[in-house]
């Protein structure tokens, strides 16, 4: 016995398309979004223009009596004092720290986890340089050298080893200092 499968009428299934295909845009409509992270469209200057931030602050710097700038980092608080420049691999020839105190006193400084060897520009509070330590060396464990000025000192310029010498850094300049809270005084 055979069993034959009658043919649909095509008449018959006609009225079924049009709602099959509304029901496949429907469901395509419906479907999440491919994933676009690989794909990037930039949008054209015109559609989405780029509004620039503001310009970033300025960072506080000390210029040399020879013009030369260096770029600094303050340490102001206690925890920013005992760190200093430890742990850093390198210091950039126009880059350093400005150590700030309270108030003028005979800081001893170490090199204890320091990386890099300094020179060492002891400050009083106007600016003028009162003492200055070159080609302080790192110091991998104790007993580490103290280094303390012969005069009283507001602030210690830390700057790469050579850095005074090549700029002429001498006791009694008076160094340059911009956008330092509270240093140098004006009394």
């Amino acid at each position: 016995m055979t069993h034959e499968h009658p043919v649909p009428d095509a008449r018959r299934l006609r009225p079924l398309v049009i709602p099959l295909i509304m029901l496949v845009l429907v469901a395509i409509a419906c479907a999440p979004p491919p994933d676009t992270a690989a794909v990037s469209v930039e949008p054209s200057e015109t559609e989405n223009p780029v509004q620039p931030g503001p310009p970033p602050p300025e960072l506080p710097k000390v210029v040399l009596s020879d013009g030369f700038e260096i770029t600094l980092e303050l340490a102001m608080t206690p925890e920013e004092l005992a760190q200093g420049l430890m742990f850093r691999p390198q210091l950039p020839d126009n880059r350093g720290m400005l150590l700030v105190f309270n108030e003028e006193r005979y800081p001893s400084i170490w090199m204890m986890n320091t990386l890099v060897a300094l020179d060492l520009v002891y400050l009083d509070s106007t600016g003028t340089v009162v003492d200055i330590i070159t080609g302080a060396q790192p110091c991998p464990g104790e007993p580490c050298p103290r280094f303390t000025p012969k005069h009283p000192t507001k602030a210690v310029l830390e700057i790469p080893a050579g850095t005074a010498t090549r700029h002429e850094i001498a006791e009694g300049a008076t160094l340059d200092f911009a956008r330092v809270p509270e240093f140098p005084s004006s009394d």
